[in-house]
């Protein structure tokens, strides 16, 4: 595994680093036809005490609404057993989604590098890159199905 720690002498080789990433990921996509079977209430608690009520990424409390995250994530292969759910909060589940270790990571550096050039006044850049983000949220969710606040555990 290699992680996120290569510094890149421009944009486009590390862009290209990034889309080699994403081909790796998809290029690794198992077609399973293992269907998850529903979890019983029992195992949903078995789930949740294994990290004290709390999300395996992010580390916050969970107070209602939560899913069970393959921690080997399905689409490659991970099984629906109780040893490869653990707790998560659906929106940190969903950010996760499968990618691979290293191409986390990148997101994850990116997003908060992200953050703190938005909370610089005067920005542009990261103006207009969060006036492009705020407008795919907002498009993302009203193709939910089910209103967030609607969804039951």
């Amino acid at each position: 595994m290699r992680e996120a720690d290569t510094i890149f002498p421009d944009v486009p080789e590390f862009s290209a680093h990034l889309r080699i990433l994403r081909e790796v990921r998809l290029a690794n996509k198992v077609t399973n036809e293992n269907k998850r079977k529903k979890l019983t209430k029992k195992q949903r608690n078995i789930i949740l005490e294994k990290t004290g009520g709390r999300c395996h990424i992010c580390g916050g409390p969970i107070d209602g609404i939560w899913v069970a995250g393959h921690v080997f994530a399905h689409t490659y292969g991970g099984e629906h057993t109780l040893d490869n759910y653990l707790p998560a909060h659906r929106i940190c589940n969903a950010a996760k989604w499968f990618y691979g270790t290293e191409e986390l990571q990148w997101i994850l550096k990116f997003g908060v590098y992200f953050r703190t050039q938005l909370e610089e006044i005067g920005n542009p850049d990261a103006i207009s890159l969060a006036k492009c983000f705020l407008e795919h949220e907002k498009r993302r969710e009203s193709r939910r199905k089910v209103p967030a606040t609607m969804e039951t555990a």
